[in-house]
């Protein structure tokens, strides 16, 4: 008996198919859009995918729509495959792609022909994006970058299914020196405590805090209970000598400030 190994369209796998077995020969199947050889990307895939890395090189982000982008990220992940039905499944899903690259592993893993490749190509690319958002505001004063600042609260926090507390430590220059997440919680509570944040502002020397936190529902309105633990927190900073500048709430596509709200 002969066996030969057969390549799909995730690569080569552990598996063997016999070629002849008591003198009858097997037949593998073979893609009709491969011309010649097994694993060979067929001519359609390979001038669309073309297309789409010369659209991107030459106008850029701007000149393509998310489910495009998307598929430029999966093409590593599924090398052989069509893989517009899968972005546009997923844009449809998660609502555009920065929803999709932060989405959740679990809700990920739920869809059919995302694997491990597919999951570890949306979390690169949201790693990326994160850090350079973050490395933006680091050490620079957060007056002269609060839009930078933003945009980083926004690419953190905008997309999470539960709320999460960070502060946001600066020093006497109001330069960011920290950045921590104190807790998270569930979809519209996350516990806060203010001797906590205190305690951490005295080890990193901070001379003043921003509290930030996210609303999943995507409508910053502060509540009450966000109210009165601002106050807490301005007033055990007050004690200290630590400066609350504001209070950030991030919804899906916009924010609230508690100081340009005159709730600080």
């Amino acid at each position: 008996m002969l066996w030969s190994m057969v390549q799909d369209s995730t690569g080569f796998q552990d598996c063997a198919l016999p070629l002849f077995s008591g003198g009858k020969p097997h037949v593998a199947a073979v893609d009709p859009n491969v011309k010649s050889g097994f694993g060979k990307e067929p001519s359609y895939l390979r001038d669309h995918r073309k297309r789409l890395r010369e659209r991107f090189l030459t106008g850029g982000a701007q000149a393509m729509p998310d489910y495009e982008l998307l598929e430029m990220i999966l093409f590593r992940a599924i090398p052989r495959q069509d893989v517009k039905p899968l972005a546009r499944q997923m844009i449809d899903l998660f609502g555009d792609l920065a929803g999709v690259i932060t989405a959740p592993e679990a809700r990920l893993r739920k869809i059919v022909g995302v694997g491990d490749s597919v999951i570890a190509e949306l979390k690169l690319a949201e790693a990326c994006a994160k850090r350079m958002a973050r490395a933006r505001v680091m050490h620079r004063p957060v007056i002269s970058s609060w839009d930078a600042l933003l945009d980083y609260c926004h690419t953190a926090m905008s997309h999470r299914e539960t709320e999460e507390f960070r502060v946001l430590f600066l020093d006497r220059k109001n330069s960011l020196i920290a950045d921590e997440a104190q807790g998270s919680g569930t979809v519209d509570h996350v516990p806060v405590y203010p001797r906590e944040i205190m305690r951490r502002a005295l080890e990193l020397n901070a001379s003043a805090l921003i509290l930030v936190h996210n609303h999943p529902s995507g409508d910053p309105t502060p509540s009450q209970a966000d109210i009165a633990m601002t106050e807490q927190v301005q007033r055990a900073g007050e004690s200290l000598s630590i400066t609350l500048h504001d209070h950030l709430v991030i919804g899906k596509s916009c924010e609230i400030s508690f100081r340009a709200s005159g709730l600080l």
